[in-house]
């Protein structure tokens, strides 16, 4: 059985999940950024949000990556 356009149930759950880890990473990278903007976790070292902001970037390429291959 397929689920639309032809992809196969594993590679729609597998898709799904990338898409989840993406906008989890997202997510959190936007509230800690809120965070310490209004002061609330000034004691995190600003390369944390450069990781999450460089883990966000990596994670849209590596999605765009796989769904044009």
């Amino acid at each position: 059985m397929t689920y639309g356009f032809g992809v196969g149930k594993q590679m729609q759950s597998s898709r799904d999940s990338r898409v989840f880890v993406f906008w989890f990473v997202v997510g959190l990278t936007c509230f800690v950024w809120g965070l310490r903007g209004f002061g609330l976790v000034t004691f995190i070292p600003g390369f944390v949000l450069g990781l999450l902001i460089s883990a966000s970037i990596a994670l849209l390429v590596i999605n765009g990556w796989l769904e044009t291959r």
